[in-house]
C-alpha cells in the first residue's frame, strides 16, 4: 500500500497477525484492508505517530476533539490526513487498547462525551472523500474502514488476543522471511 517504504521485521510481524486475524478469525479477506491495518499498527508503535497531529503553532494535540477542530480548519491533503488520523487514532485505541479509553476520555478532557467509534468512521468517509493523487485506492480503503470500523476493531481485539498469547511462547512466525 505504500510503494517505497522499507518492510521491517516488525512490519512483516503485524502483516501477518493482522492477516490471521482479519481473515482466519473473522473470515475478512481484504488484502488492501489487512495492509493497512498492518501499516497503522507499524506507525502506532511509535508514539510521536500516535500524537502525530499539532497545530499551527506546533503543539502536540492528544484529544480528538481538538484534532476535529484543527481537520476542519485546513484544507484539501492537509484536511485529509488529519481526518484520516483521526480515524486511525480511534480504531487504534477501541480496537488494541480499549482499557485506555477511560483515561483518553476521563471527566476533566474534552473527548469525555464523544463517542470515538462514530468519529472514527465519521473521519474515514471525510477522509475517503477527498480526492488524493499520490495513491488514490488508499480512498477505497478508507471507504471500506468507514463503513466496516466495527468489524476491524473487533479484528483489532483478535490481534491483540493473539499477540498476547503467542507472547513469550516458543512458536513460528505467522509469516515467513523471504
Amino acid at each position: 500500500m505504500y510503494p517505497g517504504r522499507p518492510e521491517t521485521s516488525l512490519r512483516r510481524f503485524f502483516s501477518g497477525l493482522t492477516e490471521y486475524a482479519f481473515e482466519t478469525r473473522l473470515g475478512m479477506a481484504d488484502p488492501g484492508l489487512v495492509d493497512y491495518i498492518a501499516e497503522l499498527l507499524d506507525r502506532f508503535m511509535r508514539s510521536d505517530s500516535i500524537y502525530g497531529v499539532r497545530n499551527p503553532a506546533g503543539k502536540r494535540l492528544d484529544e480528538v476533539a481538538a484534532m476535529v477542530v484543527e481537520a476542519e480548519a485546513r484544507v484539501g491533503d492537509a484536511r485529509r490526513q488529519v481526518h484520516r488520523h483521526i480515524g486511525d487514532f480511534t480504531l487504534f485505541w477501541t480496537g488494541v487498547y480499549p482499557e485506555a479509553l477511560p483515561h483518553l476520555q476521563r471527566p476533566d478532557r474534552r473527548d469525555f462525551f464523544l463517542d470515538y467509534s462514530e468519529l472514527g468512521k465519521r473521519a474515514y468517509l471525510i477522509a475517503s472523500r477527498i480526492p488524493v493523487e499520490e495513491n488514490p485506492q488508499e480512498n477505497e480503503v478508507l471507504e471500506r474502514l468507514s463503513h466496516d470500523f466495527d468489524v476491524c476493531r473487533q479484528g483489532l481485539r483478535e490481534l491483540r488476543r493473539e499477540w498476547e498469547r503467542r507472547d513469550g511462547e516458543d512458536t513460528p512466525p505467522l509469516f515467513f522471511s523471504p
